[in-house]
């Protein structure tokens, strides 16, 4: 038995990029930056940060679209998968991906700035919630 499973935890890197196949089909490409902080062997802090190519599909690429923007904490799950094509130059080329099929939200809606509750991260301001629009709510989306 074979398993393509891959999970993030990171911040997106840029706004999602939405684009339509000739079918019609809506995919979404994020970028997702994870951290990773380890002390060496003399005792001094290190950092480092991998990026991770993320592609949606479908409905969960319309929704990273209306609800996504750079900076936004995200959760991303799926498989890990290589593509391959011949470039302009007409050399080969390659890109790994992790092809989401669940994406979870970790921020407030896109503006709010704020964090679930329960969240330690001072950093953000309060969620207002007073402002009346008829806009669809994260905690709405049935996933």
């Amino acid at each position: 038995m074979d398993l393509n499973r891959a999970t993030i935890l990171g911040r997106l890197t840029r706004d999602p990029e939405l684009r339509s196949t000739t079918s019609g089909k809506t995919v979404a490409t994020l970028s997702v930056a994870t951290n990773r902080v380890w002390n060496d062997q003399s005792g001094q802090k290190q950092e480092q940060s991998e990026f991770h190519n993320c592609v949606l599909w479908g409905k969960l690429a319309d929704i990273a679209g209306q609800y996504l923007s750079k900076g936004r904490r995200v959760y991303v799950e799926g498989r890990i998968q290589t593509r391959d094509w011949v470039g302009t130059d007409g050399v080969k080329k390659y890109r790994t991906e992790l092809v989401a099929d669940n994406l979870i939200m970790l921020d407030g809606p896109r503006g709010t700035g704020s964090a679930p509750a329960g969240s330690n991260d001072d950093s953000m301001p309060p969620v207002d919630d007073s402002s009346g629009d008829d806009e669809i709510k994260v905690e709405d989306i049935p996933f």
